[in-house]
C-alpha cells in the first residue's frame, strides 16, 4: 500500500465535500472553492467526516496515482479552510520589488524592470523595510497555482552561490561557495 494514500483525510467542520458520479471532487470552505478530477480507477469514499481513497490494482501506475489523488484532496481541504502562504526575499543592492494592479514591478540588476502579471487568484503584498531586504508575501487557496507562481519569481534571478544575491524563499539555506583564495 502508498504510505501517504493510505491515510485517511479528516474533514473540518466549516468545510463541505462533495463526489460526483464522474469522480470530481468539489471542496467548499470559507476561503473559497476548488474542483479536482481523479482518475476513474482510483475510488474516492466518504464516510461522514473522513474520505478514503482506494486503489483496484498494484501496477506502478496506480500506486502513484493512489498517493497523488491522495495529496491532491487533501491540500484542497487545507486550502479552503487555511490557506497557502510563500515568503520571498529579494537579497541584493537595489533588488526590490512593487505592487500595483495585480503587476509585480521587480528591479533584479538588469538593465530594466520586470513586469510580473499574478494570478487574480493570488493576493500579493510586497513589504520594504528600510536597511533590510524586500519581502513578498503571497496568499492562495490553490497550492499547486501558488508553488508554480513563486518558482517562476525565484527562476527570474536564482541566487548566486557566492553573494548569495537574488530571490530567495525565507529560510531557505543556500549553498555558498568560497571565493577566490588570496596568493600567499
Amino acid at each position: 500500500m502508498s504510505r501517504i494514500g493510505k491515510l485517511p483525510i479528516t474533514i473540518p467542520a466549516n468545510v463541505t465535500v462533495n463526489v460526483g458520479s464522474d469522480n470530481l471532487v468539489t471542496v467548499k470552505g470559507p476561503l473559497g472553492e476548488l474542483k479536482q478530477q481523479v482518475d476513474p480507477a482510483i475510488a474516492v469514499e466518504m464516510n461522514e467526516n473522513i474520505i478514503t481513497v482506494s486503489r483496484p490494482g498494484d501496477d506502478k501506475e496506480m500506486r502513484s496515482k493512489h498517493g497523488l489523488y491522495r495529496a491532491l484532496i487533501a491540500n484542497m481541504i487545507t486550502g479552503v479552510s487555511e490557506g497557502f502562504t510563500t515568503n520571498q526575499e529579494f537579497v541584493g543592492v537595489g533588488y526590490k520589488a512593487e505592487l500595483a494592479d495585480g503587476v509585480l514591478d521587480m528591479a533584479l540588476g538588469f538593465s530594466h524592470s520586470i513586469l510580473f502579471q499574478l494570478p487574480k487568484e493570488i493576493k500579493a503584498e510586497c513589504i520594504s523595510e528600510k536597511r533590510g531586504n524586500t519581502t513578498l508575501k503571497m496568499t492562495c487557496i490553490d497550492k499547486q497555482l501558488l508553488g508554480q507562481v513563486a518558482a517562476k519569481i525565484r527562476s527570474l534571478r536564482a541566487p548566486e552561490p557566492y553573494k548569495g544575491k537574488g530571490i530567495r524563499f525565507v529560510g531557505e539555506e543556500l549553498r555558498r561557495k568560497a571565493g577566490k583564495s588570496a596568493k600567499v
